[in-house]
């Protein structure tokens, strides 16, 4: 299995490689906050609480656990409310694949259906779940029938998305271009 570099961290980018539900859990995270800090969340999970296991987490204490997530460095700046989607994530990981999030692209059909599976899970809309499928693809090697298709220009070569982060030279290219899109967005809202 290919080595999962986009924290810039050795041991938060161990615990991605090692554990499919964390990077599952690095890629929810992803949202309002930097990427590289968003998958060191699982890490901080982990060394915490001692485990990222689906199940485990799952049956935690609401309470304890967005605790456990606020506690500084948090996992997010918003750490009550991912804490509660992770919780949510966790429960759905654990009651439809059986705590093994990887069964979420191995049992997939094809690119469509690999979508349809990760847009199921809580804090995946379209857009963050085309970016999941092509980070599979492009750094996991998961690449089912019309994985293409199904996420569009992630699919393509260059630096949109944490898909393409293997460094932090790849990650310093993929914040320049989202800068670049948005002050593109901002001029076109301007005129």
């Amino acid at each position: 299995m290919a080595t999962i570099h986009i924290t810039g961290d050795d041991h938060a980018d161990q615990v991605l490689t090692d554990d499919p539900f964390a990077l599952v859990v690095g890629m929810m995270l992803d949202q309002q906050y930097p990427m590289e800090h968003a998958f060191r969340g699982p890490a901080k999970v982990l060394d915490r609480f001692g485990s990222i296991e689906p199940a485990r987490i799952a049956a935690a204490d609401p309470e304890e656990f967005a605790a456990l997530c606020s506690t500084p460095p948090a996992i997010h700046r918003f750490p009550g409310s991912m804490a509660a989607r992770l919780q949510a994530l966790a429960a759905l990981v654990e009651e439809r694949y059986d705590g093994h999030a990887e069964r979420i692209w191995t049992e997939a059909a094809d690119g469509k259906d690999l979508l349809k599976r990760v847009m199921e899970m809580p804090g995946f809309g379209k857009q963050k779940a085309q970016i999941f499928v092509a980070l599979l693809a492009k750094q996991l090697d998961v690449r089912p029938a019309g994985w293409e298709a199904a996420v569009g220009a992630y699919a393509e070569e260059g630096y949109r998305s944490v898909a393409d982060v293997v460094d932090t030279d790849s990650l310093q290219k993929v914040r320049d271009y989202k800068k670049q899109k948005k002050a593109a967005a901002k001029a076109a809202t301007a005129r």
